[in-house]
């Protein structure tokens, strides 16, 4: 599966492509949203997972401009280390198909990405 993860926290991307990477999916991982937007090929991404709170396009701001490039169906995980109430249901209104709150065991993240199985893309 081809994964692309967004993160700006240096340590915690390396420590998402690592483990995505062990667990045999295709990661490429960015610092931005705009740095994963003006990437090449990033339409053909089976999953996106994306920290909430970037430095400047958030994790619910970057669900919004994938949808309006038309991504509707390409599912995408939301993880934030600044976790509060209803912050959760926003995300997966806003589209979002899972949501993590940190820390979290890299084993719920491989999960969440297993489970997108029975999540269809519609693009």
């Amino acid at each position: 599966m081809r994964v692309l993860a967004v993160e700006d926290d240096p340590s915690m991307r390396k420590a998402i492509g690592r483990l995505l990477g062990a667990a045999g999916h295709d990661c490429a991982t960015f610092a931005s949203a705009e740095a994963l937007l003006e990437s090449v090929g990033w339409e053909r991404a089976d999953c996106v997972v994306t920290d909430l709170n970037l430095p400047t396009m958030s994790g619910l701001e970057l669900l919004d401009e994938l949808r309006r490039h038309g991504c509707d169906g390409l599912p995408v995980i939301v993880i934030t280390a600044f976790d509060r109430p209803g912050l959760s249901e926003q995300a997966l209104l806003r589209g979002a198909t899972a949501y993590l709150a940190k820390p979290f065991q890299g084993s719920a993240l491989l999960d969440a990405i297993r489970d997108l199985g029975s999540v269809r893309r519609t693009d």
